[in-house]
C-alpha cells in the first residue's frame, strides 16, 4: 500500500464516514507506528506534553456532537459499556493512520489519547485484557470502548456483542523506549522483542544431560527460547528447563492454556 505524506502546513482532520451499526470513525493523519507493552517499566506513566498539540487531540465531531479528546491520568478509571468492532474495518485506516487489524491488541475510545495503555476488565465474569488505544469510537450512547475482535474474545464478550466493563488507564506507550508488543503475535519473533520475568517451567531433572537433551529438543517452540536453571535445593542439584519470551503474564498464561507440555507451570523469574 503506497505512504501518503501530508506536511505539518497543510495538515488537516479528515472524517471517514463508515456504514457499520457500530458507528463512524474519525481520521486524523497518520503517526509513526512501533511496538508497545503492558509492562509498566517499558510504557510511560505519564503523556508526553508534546503530544497535547498532536492532530488526534484535536476537537472533532461527528453526527452533530463535538468530542474533545483529554488528558488522564494513570489509575483514572470509566465504567460503562464495550463492543468490538471486526470484519467491517478490518484493513482500513484507524484515527491515527494505522492499518486496523482486528486480530490485535487494540481498541478504539472516542477522547483518550491514542497510545493510552487501558485494562478493559468485564464485569460480568472479571476478566481482564489489556490493549493500546489506536482509534475513535464507538459513536454510540453508553458505549465507552470498542475492541478489536481478539480483545474482545480474550473477555468472553464476542457472541453478546456488548458488555459492562472497567476501563482503567495503566500508563502512556513512550517513543522513546525500546517497546514491545502487548500479547503474542506468531509472525513476530519473541526472542527480539522479551520482557523479563514471566517463563513456563516444562521440566525437571537432577542430571544436567536430561536438561541439555530437552533444552535443544523444544529451543525456539514457537518462536520462544529455551534456558537452564541450575538450582540448588534441600534436595541437592536440579536443572529446570524454562521456556522463556513471553511479553507479559497473561501471554504465558494463555501458552500455558494451550497443554503443549504437560506439567508445566508458570514461574517468574527474580
Amino acid at each position: 500500500m503506497n505512504k501518503i505524506y501530508i506536511s505539518l502546513a497543510t495538515l488537516v482532520l479528515i472524517f471517514v464516514t463508515g456504514c457499520s451499526s457500530r458507528g463512524t470513525r474519525a481520521y486524523t493523519p497518520p503517526d509513526t507506528q512501533s511496538s508497545y507493552s503492558s509492562d509498566k517499566s517499558v510504557h510511560s506513566s505519564s503523556i508526553n506534553k508534546k503530544d497535547y498539540n498532536h492532530p488526534t487531540m484535536r476537537p472533532y465531531e461527528i453526527r452533530g456532537i463535538k468530542y474533545y479528546p483529554t488528558v488522564v491520568n494513570v489509575g483514572d478509571v470509566f465504567d460503562g459499556f464495550a463492543s468490538w468492532y471486526g470484519p467491517d474495518f478490518h484493513g482500513k485506516l484507524t484515527s491515527n493512520g494505522e492499518t486496523y487489524n482486528m486480530y490485535d491488541m487494540t481498541a478504539a475510545h472516542k477522547t483518550l489519547p491514542m497510545n493510552t495503555i487501558v485494562k478493559v476488565t468485564n464485569q460480568r465474569n472479571n476478566k481482564s485484557v489489556v490493549v493500546r488505544i489506536n482509534d475513535r469510537g464507538p459513536f454510540i450512547e453508553r458505549r465507552i470502548i470498542d475492541l478489536s475482535n481478539t480483545a474482545a474474545k480474550k473477555i468472553d464478550m464476542l457472541n453478546a456483542g456488548t458488555a459492562p466493563v472497567k476501563v482503567e488507564v495503566l500508563g502512556f506507550h513512550s517513543k522513546d523506549k525500546r517497546d514491545t508488543p502487548l500479547d503474542k503475535d506468531l509472525q513476530s519473533s519473541p526472542q527480539d522483542q522479551v520482557i523479563d520475568g514471566f517463563a513456563l517451567q516444562i521440566a525437571s531433572f537432577s542430571r544436567v544431560e536430561g536438561a541439555l537433551e530437552t533444552q535443544q529438543k523444544y529451543n525456539n517452540t514457537d518462536g520462544y527460547k529455551t534456558v537452564i536453571k541450575d538450582i540448588q535445593t534441600n534436595n541437592g542439584r536440579m536443572f529446570k528447563v524454562w521456556l522463556k519470551g513471553f511479553r507479559s503474564e497473561q501471554e504465558a498464561r494463555d501458552y500455558l492454556a494451550l497443554g503443549n507440555f504437560k506439567g508445566s507451570f508458570i514461574v517468574r523469574e527474580d
